[in-house]
């Protein structure tokens, strides 16, 4: 028995009335209303059948002269009208010219006819409303203009015909007209505006997320790489000391999956004191004397995991490039401000291709991990601080030695903005 209509395995309807999006579950394609199109205010002309009548019965007073004013109210219609709604035309001057024309034939038959030929004259308002160009306080200017003028040619002319409903009908098609047109231009852009939105969040979580792997795994992989060169050093002469390396290894490995699913998730949250923990142990695999000082109050956690960006990229730029012997880092904490110093006394990071004279030394030193430097972990922690209000400096400390200086003001660390950097 067949209980309703399948959808294939890719989640695709059929029909194409399913959409699947990168961020979300599979829902419902949403149809997009155009609104009303050119050929919607084509059957308005209908309303000039009587005057048509008119001319056919020769009723009109010179029938071929009426039959060319109709003809050329109809042809300056359609012109306004399709150069309203053609997207080459309508930001220029065309159709206010061709609105201009039709309104001249309009008071022309009009005023030489009389009769059902006022009915033209909504038409007339029923084409301005179509005109971009024609918005705002202009067109109600010229909407009452018009009406007003409306109402008092039809009732100077023959008290048959109410000129109130003729300016009434005048005002009225012209304002609603503009006002639907006005009305689903603005649905128009409010959806271009919600799908700019949505690719501006998706680029913004690809930048949260390429930074966040830079930052775990080049600090991550540094680790592994010099714990491993110190069980190939150490396992020939002291079997228990490599295979403490190569357990921390396998910490470091553990840690890092947890941390790339967190990532990934985007509830990834740092610990300032884990991260000096980790960088104490770093620096020691590596070969560099760890000096930490932490000093103050506890920081809100949005502060720590920032800081701890920036100790877990200093510390990894101090074991892969600098050669140094020492490294320090010093947390300094007030009621309004926090200071992380890391400071090394090595030569500093060089960039990819630097010669000798740039960087003042000549080869890497036998510790160090070759790669890329960066400027990309450095900069992104720059973004990442000032969008907190804060500050990051780095540079060469003295003659020998490199420095790494953040500063941010605990208070502002709360916005949600930042919160999202900090993830």
């Amino acid at each position: 028995m067949h209980l309703g209509r399948r959808q294939d395995h890719g989640g695709e309807d059929p029909d194409g009335a399913v959409e699947r999006h990168a961020c979300g579950p599979v829902r419902p394609a949403e149809r997009e209303e155009k609104g009303p199109g050119r050929y919607a205010f084509l059957p308005w002309l209908l309303m000039g059948l009587g005057a048509f009548s008119n001319v056919i019965q020769g009723k009109s007073g010179n029938p071929w002269l009426a039959g060319v004013g109709l003809l050329a109210f109809n042809s300056l219609y359609v012109t306004v009208v399709f150069s309203a709604f053609n997207p080459r035309r309508r930001s220029t001057r065309f159709p206010l010219y061709a609105l201009a024309a039709l309104t001249a034939v309009t008071f022309a038959i009009a005023l030489g006819f009389g009769g059902e030929w006022f009915l033209f004259f909504p038409l007339l308002s029923l084409a301005s409303g179509t005109v971009r160009a024609l918005r705002g306080k202009a067109l109600g200017i010229w909407l009452i203009a018009l009406s007003g003028t409306a109402g008092v040619l039809a009732g100077g002319w023959d008290d048959a015909w109410n000129a109130f409903g003729i300016g009434y009908g005048t005002f009225l098609s012209g304002m609603v007209t503009a006002t639907v047109l006005s009305l689903f231009d603005t649905i128009h852009e409010l959806r271009a505006t919600r799908q700019e939105l949505a690719r501006s969040a998706v680029e913004k979580e690809r930048l949260r997320f390429s930074r966040d792997l830079h930052d775990l795994l080049g600090h991550t992989l540094s680790v592994v790489v010099v714990k491993a060169e110190a069980v190939r050093r150490l396992a020939p002469r002291n079997l228990d000391a490599a295979l403490a390396q190569a357990a921390d290894i396998e910490a470091v490995g553990r840690q890092a999956l947890t941390e790339i699913r967190e990532a990934v998730s985007g509830y990834r949250e740092g610990s300032l004191a884990t991260e000096l923990d980790r960088a104490r142990s770093a620096l020691d695999g590596a070969g560099i004397e760890p000096v930490v000082r932490h000093a103050g109050p506890p920081l809100p956690p949005q502060a720590e995991a920032l800081l701890g960006w920036v100790v877990r990229e200093g510390v990894t730029n101090a074991v892969r490039h600098s050669g140094a012997t020492r490294c320090e880092i010093e947390v300094q904490v007030d009621d309004d401000r926090a200071r992380l110093t890391i400071t090394d006394d090595g030569r500093g990071p060089v960039s990819s291709g630097a010669s000798d004279a740039d960087t003042g030394s000549g080869t890497a030193p036998p510790g160090a991990v070759p790669g890329p430097v960066g400027g990309t972990g450095l900069k992104g922690l720059t973004e990442r601080l000032a969008a907190a209000g804060g500050t990051l400096r780095s540079g060469p400390d003295g003659r020998r030695g490199f420095r790494v200086t953040a500063e941010l003001p605990v208070g502002a660390v709360d916005l949600a903005e930042t919160e999202e950097w900090a993830r």
